[in-house]
């Protein structure tokens, strides 16, 4: 399967180096064309309706959330080159984005092309772009989250999870109409991604602090569920602290 794709980065060297890398590494990649910023990218996505823009993350005159934005009514996927940047990999994490670090990683090139590739033959009905977009522009509270599952995958509000609980190499993931997603994510994954209101209490547990009905000397917590979860003395301090 030929995918039809586009390179948007503001570097000469950057567009040159993954070119050769695509050439040479990911044949089924087929280019249409590059852009090195917002004015030149919108309209060669526009011209060329790829299946595939890699796009920089931080360019001049406009980043590469601006560039989605422009380009909301052509569907193609993303594999987002950056920089290391905690914003910007919270960002793409919570709507499960592709995304390869600067500099570029060949294993990673080809493991980040062949998953959009299983993509796009699996013809997904998911929307990591606009996902991406609608979450940047509410706080993390409000924001949706991608949850990998074994059938496939699950978009949940974050405002949604009661409680998150270590299970192997997977995570069960318990909401609050009182059902559970079992995703292929560590829990450490969601520790990393998930800001305040969750906090680690236990290393098998994150919590939802707005859910906290009661709290007990013995180093027990009950949520709005009644479930009891342990508070292990190495997170009882934060914990405290946080409703302190």
């Amino acid at each position: 399967m030929k995918i039809k794709a586009v390179i948007v980065d503001d570097e000469h060297i950057a567009r040159e180096v993954l070119r050769n890398y695509l050439t040479k590494y990911c044949p089924q990649v087929e280019l249409s064309g590059e852009a090195q910023n917002i004015k030149e990218a919108v309209p060669l996505i526009a011209e060329t309706r790829p299946q595939l823009v890699f796009l920089d993350v931080e360019m001049p005159f406009g980043n590469a959330f601006d560039v989605l934005e422009a380009t909301q009514e052509y569907p193609y996927e993303t594999i987002f080159i950056t920089a290391f940047s905690q914003y910007s990999l919270q960002a793409l994490n919570r709507s499960a984005s592709y995304y390869i670090l600067k500099p570029i990683d060949i294993q990673e090139l080809i493991l980040a092309v062949n998953k959009v590739a299983e993509s796009l033959e699996k013809k997904e009905e998911l929307n990591r772009n606009r996902i991406l977009l609608e979450n940047l522009k509410v706080k993390p509270e409000k924001q949706q989250l991608i949850l990998p599952t074994l059938q496939g995958f699950d978009v949940v509000k974050t405002e949604d999870i009661l409680r998150l609980q270590a299970d192997g190499n997977f995570t069960q993931v318990y909401l609050t109409d009182g059902s559970k997603k079992m995703v292929c994510r560590f829990l450490k994954h969601f520790d990393d991604l998930l800001e305040h209101p969750f906090i680690r209490v236990h290393r098998s547990h994150v919590i939802n602090i707005n859910f906290v009905k009661s709290y007990h000397k013995s180093g027990t917590v009950t949520l709005s569920d009644q479930t009891e979860i342990e508070v292990s003395g190495s997170f009882k301090e934060h914990f405290l602290k946080v409703f302190s």
